[in-house]
């Protein structure tokens, strides 16, 4: 499994001794296990208990390690965990769920990292997902975090495979 060349790029800025990072949404955990080969203490959280079985019994991810969270539920009690949490950043590739981002942006503690990778409306041109409510608009994912410092901000198509995306490293002040 590959982990995604955007957190390839900025991994660096996790410190092993900073505390936890959340890979959020995490499927089968590729980009998580890439930053614990790095030493990051991470939690995965994915609402499929069988993608998070597998990192236990195959990745040798600790069972404390793994929440089968459901951030879409209406009860919101893992949203609510969520925000009440003090992480050193959270990782979320090709997931969606506007309501939660205040919730995400609540648990990073000061000085900690956003990494953030999904797709946008220009997607709808090269196939799925092409629902409205999982294509993020033009200019939305840098205003979520407009109170925070940009580090990198990337909107547009990548290619190899073809995608429309939007793209952002950020520090919570």
């Amino acid at each position: 499994m590959v982990s995604a060349q955007l957190l390839q790029d900025y991994q660096h800025l996790f410190k092993p001794e900073q505390g936890q990072v959340l890979d959020l949404a995490c499927g089968k955990g590729q980009n998580g296990l890439y930053l614990k080969q790095h030493n990051i203490d991470m939690l995965f959280a994915d609402i499929q208990q069988v993608y998070l079985d597998h990192l236990v019994t195959r990745e040798n991810v600790d069972q404390s390690k793994v929440w089968c969270a459901d951030f879409e539920s209406e009860t919101q009690i893992d949203a609510i965990k969520l925000s009440k949490m003090q992480l050193q950043g959270v990782i979320v590739f090709r997931y969606l769920h506007r309501p939660l981002f205040d919730a995400l942006k609540k648990s990073v503690k000061a000085g900690g990292f956003v990494i953030y990778e999904t797709f946008t409306k220009q997607n709808k041109q090269f196939g799925r997902p092409n629902s409205d409510q999982f294509l993020l608009k033009e200019g939305e994912l840098k205003s979520l975090f407009k109170d925070w410092e940009i580090l990198f901000y990337f909107e547009g198509i990548k290619h190899n495979p073809d995608r429309a995306i939007a793209q952002i490293v950020c520090r919570k002040p």
